[in-house]
């Protein structure tokens, strides 16, 4: 039940803070939800990266959609993703899981001490 708790107010706090802060509030985020929720550091750590990976996931889905894989096509064509956008996508969501999972296990083990 934690787990599940961890990972949605990692991804609600994440969304909230990417309104207004920068990218990397996102591991501001899951840092907090870590400090709060006491769990082992890899069960933080997991949860902060799975819910980073739905919420940038989702979101990258979400805006590539929108604009008819136009822009993505260009961005995966530059870099050596194939032109793919779905590739995009998962190295887009993998980035934000592992700089969120990172915060969440220091987190954890801030708490600790």
């Amino acid at each position: 039940m934690k787990f599940t708790v961890s990972i949605i107010l990692t991804v609600l706090l994440a969304f909230a803070a990417g309104l207004y802060l920068p990218w990397w509030s996102l591991a501001l985020a899951a840092f907090i939800v870590a400090l709060a929720i006491p769990m082992k550091p890899w069960q933080n750590g997991l949860a902060g990266f799975t819910g980073l990976l739905i919420l940038w996931g989702g979101l990258a889905c979400w805006i590539d959609m929108a604009n008819q894989h136009i822009l993505s096509r260009k961005i995966a064509q530059v870099l050596p993703l194939g032109g793919s956008p779905i590739v995009l996508i998962l190295v887009t969501a993998l980035v934000g899981a592992l700089v969120a999972g990172s915060a969440a296990l220091t987190g954890s083990y801030a708490r600790k001490k």
